[in-house]
């Protein structure tokens, strides 16, 4: 783990791991099979990338989009790392070089799509190398219960077979209990690990608000996020068209993409996107899989998404640098009725009751009234430990009160019962609230006892309750029909047995955006961040690459913040890895000083940086600074402080004997009385000083000074 360290600092420029990490690593170095469910942006990459620079073999990856593996290649180049891509977007002179690296045994990583790898000619080339490790990335392809199934991702299993000795890895961010069985089992997973993080990402805020009509609401909500960029997803290609054509009327730098949008078109919008060049993607769900892209601030969903997996991941490809992202949902009543008809058309009743299920669970997130991070959380069979998680609208905004909602609960079961327990939650509405249309007076329903009882609410409060109702288990919805039904335990709420407890009105609640707009609490220079942002577009411009691949936003923050001012500064900050150091090292210390900047100056705080910690600190104590400022400035306690003192004397070093001495702060008679034991006894006799004067206590760190001052 000592060699693992090592290529995380030199090579990816990061101090230490996140969580979980090392563990994956070493039962990968193990040669122990894993199965990895880890968030979006919580580092999955580097558990199999570290191993497949130490292994003296080739490293296979597979992933189901090209983009995907031509951003993660190119990220790994620009560190130093022998990685290629193989699939059919290479040229047929480009093809022949990648398999001539395998040939000579030349790379660490391969990049390819599940459909190449079967190949045969492919495969009797991987025959010629050393497979140490099979990488599966984005898993959950591989389960028919998944999202993103892929059929072509079954065939991995036989590939296993071809290459034994290989350790195998697979990796998702959003797999259920039901999809995860499914990947164990399809790849043969025996005698592996599971390592599953948190599914909560800490650093995105989540907000739902009803969709008003127009654009004014999403309209607000960017204009906080100028020059940053966002991904804002629609259900149809047509509200895509329309959206971003008003967007890019008013001014906004903003693209389309969706599947009816020519391949080359597609391509080159989303390159602009990736490259910064345009701030916002308007998308339906094709777009994102393959983007890697760290820096999105915020994502909008402009319609309900289908179902908690898909949202999760979308929601995902936000804020994966670490700073703080915007997650907003717009949706309204209608947008459950449309997706209740597209589930009507699917065939077998299986995935039918699935899709059904899928779609509650949504609900019951849009719909929370306490933190969105539990359904969200739960659906991935993860709890929620904290009562207020500060990162969602509900948490932040005013506590909702609940209230009594028994007598509301009776008359909408009644009309219910009354109905025959055949209609869905508009018509029962309908019905309570008095309505005259064609249904309600051909059924006959407007002579029923429960018809108008109901007038004192809104459509809108009404529906809000029905959700409550089956949230609570008081009534159900037949999956095919979508009729509600009374379950068994609502005796007891008729007979004025039980009570209701809920909420009448979906509060507004106003949030804050300013995190997200403003990479949270880091206090920087945003003069230098945008020197900085500005240079490395240029950089990247000329390379090729996306900025990302240079350095993230969030190491520009840090530099923008602590402003390096030698090469061994930078190499300090979070992302600079020996070869970015030594490729843009010079560049971005001149972007940081500006015209102050002077070569000569690096030279002398390099020769700085050679001076042991310990001289730096005694140093500044002999010459007077004061023991407090001291550890404060360097985020010392006092044992620590001592410490260094000792060891800059173990150096050779001399310490001001008087004012450790004063800082000792001991009277002039106890001190003499010190002086006179130690003259007698030795330095030997320090540890004994406690009992040789009885009336002194002397503590560990005092004892230390005193070594100092007699040594």
């Amino acid at each position: 783990m000592k060699r693992s360290q090592g290529v995380l600092k030199d090579v990816f420029g990061y101090d230490q791991f996140r969580p979980m990490q090392e563990e994956i690593i070493q039962s990968l170095l193990n040669r122990q099979d894993c199965l990895v469910i880890m968030p979006t942006g919580g580092g999955k990459s580097l558990c199999y990338q570290i191993p497949a620079i130490l292994f003296p073999g080739l490293t296979l990856v597979i992933s189901p989009l090209i983009s995907l593996m031509q951003d993660q290649v190119q990220q790994l180049q620009a560190q130093g790392v022998a990685a290629e891509v193989l699939n059919s977007s290479l040229t047929a002179k480009e093809y022949r070089r990648v398999l001539s690296r395998i040939y000579n045994n030349e790379l660490v990583l391969l990049y390819m799509a599940p459909e190449t790898l079967m190949k045969e000619n492919i495969l009797e080339v991987l025959n010629q190398v050393p497979v140490d490790c099979i990488t599966i990335d984005e898993a959950h392809c591989i389960s028919e219960w998944g999202h993103d199934f892929r059929p072509e991702y079954r065939s991995i299993a036989q590939v296993r077979q071809r290459f034994p000795k290989a350790v195998c890895i697979a990796l998702t961010a959003t797999a259920t209990e039901r999809v995860q069985g499914d990947i164990q089992k399809n790849l043969n997973l025996e005698d592996h690990k599971i390592f599953i993080s948190s599914f909560d990402r800490k650093n995105l805020f989540l907000q739902v608000e009803e969709r008003q009509k127009g654009n004014n609401q999403l309209l607000s909500f960017i204009g906080d996020f100028p020059q940053l960029s966002g991904i804002i997803y629609c259900f149809s290609r047509k509200r895509v068209d329309e959206l971003t054509a008003q967007l890019q009327g008013l001014g906004f730098s903003a693209l389309a993409y969706h599947a009816g949008l020519a391949d080359k078109q597609r391509q080159e919008n989303q390159e602009l996107f990736i490259r910064d060049e345009v701030q916002i993607m308007v998308a339906t769900i094709a777009f994102g899989m393959g983007i890697n892209k760290p820096n999105v601030r915020y994502v909008i969903h402009h319609d309900l998404p289908k179902n908690l997996e898909s949202y999760y991941q979308q929601i995902g490809r936000a804020g994966r640098d670490g700073l703080d992202a915007h997650c907003l949902l717009l949706y309204k009543d209608g947008d459950r009725s449309k997706i209740r008809y597209f589930i009507d058309q699917i065939q077998d009743p299986q995935q039918q009751r699935a899709a059904y299920d899928h779609l509650e669970h949504m609900m019951d997130f849009a719909e929370a009234p306490h933190c969105r991070r539990i359904p969200l959380l739960s659906y991935f069979g993860e709890h929620f430990e904290q009562d207020n998680c500060g990162m969602c609208d509900n948490c932040q905004g005013k506590k909702r009160l609940q209230q009594d909602i028994t007598v509301e609960a009776q008359k909408f079961l009644s009309c219910i019962v009354r109905t025959g327990e055949l209609f869905g939650v508009n018509h029962i509405i309908d019905v309570l609230r008095g309505a005259k249309n064609e249904k309600v007076l051909s059924k006959e329903h407007h002579k029923l006892s429960t018809y108008g009882i109901g007038k004192d609410l809104s459509k809108k409060q009404w529906v809000l309750l029905s959700r409550q109702f089956l949230r609570q288990g008081l009534i159900t919805a037949d999956e095919k029909y979508g009729s509600l039904l009374l379950s068994g335990n609502t005796g007891a709420l008729f007979r004025g047995e039980m009570k209701v407890m809920g909420y009448l009105m979906q509060d507004k609640l106003k949030t804050n955006t300013s995190k997200a707009k403003d990479y949270g609490d880091i206090d920087y220079s945003r003069e230098i961040f945008e020197r900085l942002r500005q240079g490395r577009r240029e950089l990247a411009m000329a390379e090729s690459v996306p900025p990302y691949v240079i350095f993230s936003d969030k190491t520009l923050v840090e530099m923008a913040s602590k402003k390096p001012r030698s090469r061994v500064d930078l190499l300090a900050i979070s992302g600079v890895g020996l070869k970015k150091l030594e490729k843009y090292g010079e560049t971005f210390l001149k972007l940081i000083h500006g015209e102050a900047y002077d070569p000569s100056s690096l030279i002398k705080k390099t020769e700085e940086e050679k001076r042991s910690r310990n001289q730096i600190i005694a140093e500044e104590f002999n010459q007077g600074a004061a023991p407090g400022e001291l550890m404060e400035k360097y985020n010392l306690k006092m044992t620590r402080l001592v410490g260094y003192f000792e060891g800059y004397i173990q150096e050779g070093g001399t310490m001001d004997k008087q004012r450790i001495r004063d800082l000792l702060g001991l009277e002039e008679e106890a001190f003499k009385a010190i002086d006179g034991f130690i003259t007698e006894k030795g330095l030997h006799g320090l540890s004994n000083i406690p009992q040789g004067l009885p009336q002194l206590k002397v503590n560990r760190n005092q004892q230390k000074l005193l070594q100092i001052i007699y040594g």
